[in-house]
């Protein structure tokens, strides 16, 4: 289940996001997911991709500090109560959510979450062995 995740440190300045995802669209790379936590003066933006080897090339390129991590995707039924029987599942287990964010699926009756956890590996393995869909980039 493991995707991998691009973290680009992005300074709070007007333009600076929209440079990002420009340049990201000059070399046709999609963003399928993204999430921004930020302080006053910079952001941490995390962004799944189609192809994300080729996104870290394009936005060091251009002078972005970049890094690549692997993440969870999962897809749950798109129902209430569909996410919190996956968390309910990692919480019983002692492992930890260190963040989550949403992906838009293009699957009916999906909805698709990306996860950091404290043991990305142990998470995986009980997610794939209680019938959770994989994400893939």
């Amino acid at each position: 289940m493991a995707i991998q995740q691009l973290s680009v440190f992005v300074e709070n300045t007007p333009g600076s996001l929209a440079e990002i995802t420009e340049v990201l669209a000059g070399e046709n790379i999609d963003i399928r997911a993204l999430s921004i936590a930020d302080t006053s003066d910079f952001g941490i933006l995390r962004l799944i991709v189609d192809r994300p080897e080729e996104a870290r090339d394009a936005l060091k390129g251009r002078g972005f500090t970049v890094s690549i991590n692997d993440v969870i995707g999962i897809g749950v039924d798109d129902r209430p109560g569909g996410l919190s029987k996956a968390l309910r599942l990692l919480g019983e287990s002692g492992l930890v959510v260190e963040y989550l964010y949403a992906y838009v699926s293009r699957v009916d009756g999906l909805a698709y979450g990306i996860l950091r956890m404290d043991d990305n590996a142990a998470a995986e393995k009980l997610l794939a062995e209680n019938g959770f869909r994989e994400l893939k980039n």
